[in-house]
């Protein structure tokens, strides 16, 4: 198996540093946070290094004789993160739904080296929502509309959000703040977070669905005059959006120097919580074979116990997603060099990993 390094200790990074164990890889996980690297300690093949990861020197010593960087790091991070890998000459992946982040490391990867492989976006949404999206569009042979949808949601709201902060404070601030691609009449648009609210229903349970920035990663540059109407939706019980909207734009809390006091409001506030479940919606109308037709597809991952730990489904769906993709790099399933869309990665062969058995069933 090939050497990587971790960088974050979170809960995403946790459980990222578990699953790759279990499946025999070789990490190093750095992180400032000592208790987050201590509850490691006991994993095979895993190894810790306390730095908060302010500067590339730092970097570049780590990775020192590395086959790949894994970013679970706060998404402004990340551009540093992926400069230093490319001047290590190897292969970097990222959770990131950051819009402009994900452009600053397009560009970067046309330095790539042979074998080098820059692939941003690997968690759920951007992630394997794109790679379930793409799949679903390709059975078309005219799209008019595709949509795609997820929510990481508690099984037991309880307040008047109706939710628990179960991954990224700053990425959720992120989602609901900055402006959200989309294609409108075959060219890219650009859409305001929290808006054209919809409510529909999945599995006999009511839920709303807002536009939320950066579900679509680089699809929606892949599908810009092949498809109609593209859009992505976060999904939420209803009332979310009405209480989100107050706060962010009637309070202001949306503008840039308010989001650090919003991020502390809501860590302050709002639980987390593990006892949580994940809904991937992806739905289609197009022309097939001469007829108009629309296909789903909808999957549904749940908070569970694994290797004797209880993981919340977002960790999971998360991890298992980022997981995925790097065992397809470890097994050479890439070829030449740069950067790798999430769309580029076929679905039958990511659900063949052994971490792709999560993502298989739908309700």
């Amino acid at each position: 198996m090939s050497a990587g390094l971790l960088i974050g200790a979170g809960k995403i990074g946790q459980a990222i540093a578990h699953y790759l164990s279990l499946h025999g890889h070789e990490l190093v996980v750095v992180d400032e946070n000592e208790p987050s690297l201590k509850a490691l300690d006991k994993l095979k093949g895993i190894s810790t290094v306390k730095n908060p990861i302010e500067n590339e020197n730092d970097l570049r010593t780590l990775l020192s004789n590395k086959h790949f960087v894994v970013s679970a790091a706060p998404f402004y991070k990340n551009k540093m993160i992926a400069k230093a890998a490319l001047q290590a000459g190897v292969s970097y992946f990222d959770l990131t739904e950051d819009v402009e982040t994900i452009k600053y490391i397009e560009n970067l990867s046309k330095e790539a080296k042979p074998g080098q492989f820059f692939i941003p976006a690997c968690g759920l949404a951007p992630g394997f929502i794109t790679i379930l999206g793409k799949s679903v569009a390709d059975k078309f042979d005219k799209i008019f509309e595709l949509k795609l949808r997820t929510g990481a949601l508690p099984l037991y709201p309880t307040n008047r959000l109706k939710y628990n902060l179960t991954w990224s404070t700053e990425g959720l601030i992120n989602q609901y703040c900055n402006a959200c691609e989309a294609i409108h009449e075959g060219e890219i648009v650009y859409l305001p977070a929290l808006g054209d609210l919809e409510v529909f229903t999945l599995d006999g349970i009511e839920y709303e669905a807002f536009n939320t920035s950066g579900g679509l990663g680089t699809l929606v540059h892949t599908l810009k005059g092949r498809v109609h109407k593209l859009d992505y939706k976060s999904i939420r019980y209803p009332g979310h959006q009405k209480y989100m909207h107050f706060l962010l734009s009637e309070l202001q809390m949306e503008h840039l120097e308010n989001r650090k006091k919003l991020k502390e409001i809501m860590e302050a506030s709002i639980p987390g919580t593990k006892q949580d479940l994940c809904l991937v919606f992806v739905s289609a109308s197009g022309m097939r074979n001469g007829k108009l037709e629309q296909i789903s597809d909808v999957r549904k991952i749940i908070n569970q116990e694994i290797n004797q730990i209880h993981w919340g489904a977002i960790q999971i769906s998360t991890a298992m997603s980022v997981c995925a993709v790097i065992d397809l790099f470890s097994k050479n399933k890439f070829a030449g060099q740069g950067l790798v869309k999430q769309e580029d990665i076929r679905l039958e062969d990511f659900l063949q990993t052994p971490f792709g058995v999560y993502f298989k069933a739908g309700l």
